[in-house]
């Protein structure tokens, strides 16, 4: 039997205002990606522009289109395609009147395999998505792409132990975290990079899955509101160990392989889906 691997990359970079040139700059650390092997490579969330949910602007809303017409997915699929790899691509989407903070995945052919739209949407100083996004309606999905099963998480999702789960629990064998994350504008002085790491990496421990973070870099105005993003991007595997990572100002991409067949092995041994009580749950869980 031949083992099953998987070779997965992280981009961390800054952006600016201009979508052509976010797109062009993206599209190059994809390609370096590619080269050195990443089979599943994962861009930042919102990577189309600026964070623009650091204050609220009705403008913003005219950079939304649907699925089949965003620019970025119009491009990366493209890309996906031509270089024969996945890529979760993150945009902002307008369905209707409905606006989501959503991921297509490209699969290696250059298909849509679909959407996902993010789930737990945060409302603070800095972050004030609930004026841009409806809570995502698709539920956590799971992706069968050519190089194996992947979930895919948004920023805020990855701080939820339920959503890591609910993607394992589908089959997910290997997850995927966009995010757009830094300062807090009430306290110059916090850094939570650490919480924002170990959040994640306690998934991989408890669900036994290697878990991929993207997150961008670089000091952003938006009209006079700015916004340091502290980078920090990283690889850990399904023992929550940091195998890949950047500090807050490294720009380029990570890239680490994985024995799916390995890990498959680890988790059952480790029983944590064979003694789940889900008979006890249903009654202490609202």
């Amino acid at each position: 039997m031949s083992k099953r691997s998987i070779t997965v990359g992280a981009i961390q970079t800054s952006y600016g205002h201009d979508l052509k040139t976010n797109i062009a700059k993206t599209e190059a650390f994809v390609r370096e990606a590619a080269r050195k092997g990443a089979q599943v490579i994962l861009p930042s969330e919102l990577f189309e522009g600026i964070y623009f949910c650091t204050r609220q602007d009705p403008k913003w809303f005219e950079t939304a289109h649907p699925v089949n017409e965003h620019p970025c997915v119009l491009a990366l699929k493209k890309l996906a395609k031509e270089l024969g790899v996945v890529i979760p691509i993150s945009f902002f989407e307008k369905d209707g009147p409905r606006y989501y903070n959503s991921i297509a995945i490209a699969d290696a052919d250059g298909e849509i395999l679909g959407v996902y739209r993010k789930s737990h949407i945060p409302d603070g100083p800095g972050y004030q998505e609930k004026y841009y996004f409806r809570p995502g309606d698709t539920g956590f999905k799971t992706w069968a792409t050519k190089f194996g099963r992947i979930g895919v998480g948004i920023c805020w999702d990855q701080w939820y132990p339920e959503s890591a789960r609910a993607m394992v629990l589908q089959g997910a064998e290997i997850l995927f975290y966009p995010t757009a994350i830094g300062s807090e504008p009430y306290d110059a002085a916090l850094d939570t990079h650490l919480q924002w790491q170990r959040a994640m990496q306690g998934h991989a421990v408890s669900n036994a899955v290697p878990i991929v973070a993207a997150n961008r870099i670089g000091l952003e105005d938006n009209d006079g509101v700015q916004q340091k993003f502290y980078g920090h991007s990283f690889i850990s595997d399904h023992r929550g160990e940091l195998v890949e990572s950047f500090g807050s100002s490294d720009e380029g991409v990570l890239i680490h392989a994985f024995d799916l067949d390995l890990i498959e092995s680890y988790r059952a041994d480790w029983g944590f889906f064979r003694d789940r009580r889900t008979d006890l749950y249903a009654k202490s869980i609202v």
